[in-house]
Parts: C-alpha cells; structure tokens; sequence
C-alpha cells in the first residue's frame, strides 16, 4: 500500500510540475485568452451574415444556429489543440537542459512518468478550452450544468489524446525551433480540415441542392479525428450532430489510447 501510496506521489508531483510551469508562463496565458477572443469576435461575427444567403431567392439556411454558435465549440478545440501539442516542447526542454535524464534514473516507472507529464499537460489544456466556455453568452449560447460537465470531461478526454501526440511529435523532432514550425503546419490542416467553420454536407436543405464542396475536401474531412471532436462537442453544446453522437467519443477516446500508447513506446526508448 505504501508503495502504491508513494508512485501515487510520483505522478502528482510530475503533474503539479507541469501545471506550476504552465501558470507561471504569461504567454501562454495570454494566448488561451486572446486566442477565442479573436477568432470569435473576427471570423464569427465577420462572417456570421453569409453563413444564410439566398439560392435561387429562396433563404438558405445552413445549419438551424447563428455562425457564433456554430463556430463556438470549434474555438475550443481549436485552443485545446494549441495548448495540448505546444505542451510538448516541455519535453524538448527537458530533453535539453538534462531534467528528463534525472527524472528517468529515478525508481519511479517510466510509463508513471509519462502518465503524469500527459496529466499534466491535459489539465493545462482543459483549462485553456474551459476559457472559451465564458464567452458563451456572447455567441448566444446557453449551457446547463450538466451540459458543462459534460463538455469538461470530453475536453479533457480529447486534450489527453492531443497532448500524447504533441510527445509523439516531440520525440521526432529535436529542436524547439523545428518543432514550432512542425506543429503549426500539422494544427491548422488538421483543424480547417475538420469541418470547424464550414458544415460538412451544405445540402441539409433543397435549397442547397445547387451546392457542394469536392469529394477530396469530404474524404479529407471523414478521415480527420478532429472532425469528430467538434462534432461530439458541438452536440453537447448546440445540439447539433453530423454524425452519431456516440461516434466523437468513441473516435476520441480510441485516439487518446493509441496516441498514448504509441507515445509510451517512444518515450520507453529515450
């Protein structure tokens, strides 16, 4: 029992590690806030009067909600993103200046170490995304309780799998400034790509009928995970599905196992 006690410690003191790293950086800060902020303020509201036209003089509605509220659980993801896989120049850090060589040489397992790096770095993430769930009455969106608890525990599951794929990235890639620029062409595909600011069928109407996007761009969009993370998000959070709501947690929490355990087989051989 002590023993469990003491690996117990092992892995929150590398979380609270991780968290006391990430309150003390103000950019980062700044970045969680600043972020949403921008994109609901500019894209959601530039771009709210064209998400209903007309075709053929007929309105044309594309979703049944404003663009704000349609956008609005996709800023949230977009900010877990950023937040999870950044997380992981930590490891690249760590890697650099010899604590990840102390930290390995210590009796704590590594898979405990991982844990609690991974831990660490979905709870800094979570926070980011919970950031954005205070400007939901200004996209004009209401949440229940439960609601929110529910958008918690999924957020936390996807910044899980996310974070693990930032340490995935950061074991390939050995310096900060390769990594800087590695991730920031893997998160805005992966994120345009995941139908956050576009609905992936337009025909939900016979107004539409006229329309559609490239069958490349519909593959693109079915195969990306993220695509199933906004969706299980905006269900949650709007009420709107695309796919079967049970298809974004099961597509996300298989993505977090994998990631993780792919992530463990790396860090294994640092």
């Amino acid at each position: 029992m002590s023993e469990v006690l003491a690996l117990a410690r092992g892995v929150y003191g590398v979380w609270l590690r991780e968290i006391t790293r990430a309150t003390r950086d103000r950019g980062q800060m700044i970045g969680g806030v600043s972020r949403p902020l921008i994109w609901l303020l500019i894209l959601g509201v530039g771009l709210n009067p064209y998400f209903r036209g007309e075709v053929y003089g007929q309105v044309n509605y594309v979703v049944p909600y404003t663009y704000l509220q349609f956008l609005f659980p996709a800023v949230i993801v977009l900010n877990i993103m950023y937040t999870s896989i950044q997380f992981a120049v930590s490891m690249i850090w760590d890697r650099e200046f010899g604590f990840l060589r102390e930290v390995l040489v210590s009796p704590m397992p590594r898979p405990l170490i991982l844990l609690g790096k991974v831990l660490g770095g979905a709870t800094v993430a979570t926070v980011h995304g919970s950031l954005v769930l205070l400007l939901a009455r200004f996209a004009d969106v209401t949440l229940s309780l439960w609601q929110m608890a529910t958008a918690l525990g999924f957020m936390f599951l996807l910044s899980f799998g996310l974070t693990s794929f930032g340490i995935i990235l950061a074991a390939r890639v050995k310096s900060f400034e390769g990594f800087g620029v590695f991730s920031n062409t893997l998160i805005l595909p992966l994120y345009f790509a995941s139908s956050s600011i576009f609905p992936l069928d337009p025909s939900l109407t016979q107004t539409q009928a006229a329309t559609s996007y490239p069958e490349w761009l519909v593959f693109l969009t079915r195969a990306n995970p993220i695509t199933y993370a906004v969706d299980a998000l905006r269900g949650i959070l709007i009420g709107f599905n695309q796919f079967a709501p049970m298809m974004g947690p099961v597509v996300v929490g298989g993505m977090a196992v994998v990631f993780f355990v792919v992530a463990l087989i790396d860090f294994s051989r640092s």
